[in-house]
């Protein structure tokens, strides 16, 4: 059986909104799937309706950017309960922090004399405000100078972040973590799994990480995913039977790239993920 559970809308970086994404799981013979848009759960609803319309099992999802220590990473949540107070509360409190950093990072760009529309980037986007809608603003308005500044005219995004967004000459633009413990602790009043996310895509994931996150409360591991190697995967296997973690898959899919000039336009186009590959996956779609 074929399975997404990691998937972005709108409603955070996505570009599709989740009945479109619904639609294109259904073209795909997906025939289980999550939203997991970043630090909200927005748009859950929309996602189960419309998947309910296409016979797709819709498991609720979100994805948040957690810290661990000095270590900072991005966890899958699932089928946790989507109207806890608590779980409200604790989104809110990370996009109020969200648009005060992006404010703060935004103001220094200005002061560098790059041209923003600092509160139409804010109001724009209601939930957690992500870095690519931020670099599409940024890029739409500076775009001959960025070009001139690159030395080069197609710029792929991850290059402006990196230059405008993690560099400490221009300014540096930080998500707003959760603390995994406080984490953990909700997820004994509200349910669920905590899922790592593409481990492999961080240097420091180990044996020692892996041991740590589970003894706060970690489920399971992202194991297939477009950004993992055929070692990574290998890897993460081990890793997952060892410690008895669930092994999951998503392609992260944003959206399809249609400017750009060569044929794959989204990790959809070649890659798909086999349920029957993963152990203890029931635990998350049944």
């Amino acid at each position: 059986m074929l399975i997404d559970l990691q998937l972005h809308s709108v409603n955070s970086d996505g570009y599709l909104t989740p009945t479109e994404l619904a639609a294109h799981c259904q073209k795909r013979g997906i025939r289980v799937a999550s939203l997991t848009d970043h630090n909200t759960v927005s748009g859950l609803e929309e996602f189960r309706r419309a998947c309910q319309q296409y016979r797709i099992k819709a498991v609720p999802a979100m994805e948040l950017y957690v810290k661990l220590g000095s270590r900072h990473m991005n966890m899958l949540w699932y089928n946790f309960d989507v109207n806890d107070p608590g779980l409200h509360k604790l989104l809110r409190e990370t996009q109020i922090r969200r648009r005060a950093l992006v404010r703060r990072a935004l103001e220094r760009l200005v002061k560098k004399n790059y041209v923003l529309d600092i509160n139409g980037i804010l109001e724009g986007h209601s939930h957690y405000l992500p870095i690519n809608r931020i670099v599409d603003s940024f890029y739409a308005l500076n775009k001959k100078r960025v070009q001139r500044e690159l030395g080069k005219k197609n710029i792929l995004e991850t290059e402006i972040i990196r230059a405008y967004f993690r560099d400490k000459n221009k300014t540096r633009l930080h998500e707003s973590y959760l603390d995994m413990a406080r984490v953990a602790r909700l997820k004994k009043q509200v349910g669920g799994q905590l899922i790592l996310a593409h481990p492999c895509k961080f240097r420091w994931v180990s044996e020692a990480t892996v041991g740590k996150l589970t003894q706060v409360g970690l489920d399971g591991l992202e194991v297939l995913t477009p950004h993992h190697s055929w070692e990574a995967v290998s890897y993460l296997q081990a890793l997952a039977d060892r410690h008895k973690l669930i092994m999951t898959g998503g392609t992260d899919f944003h959206r399809f790239e249609e400017a750009l000039w060569y044929d794959i336009k989204s990790s959809w186009s070649y890659f798909h993920i086999e349920s029957t590959l993963l152990a203890g996956i029931a635990k998350i779609i049944g």
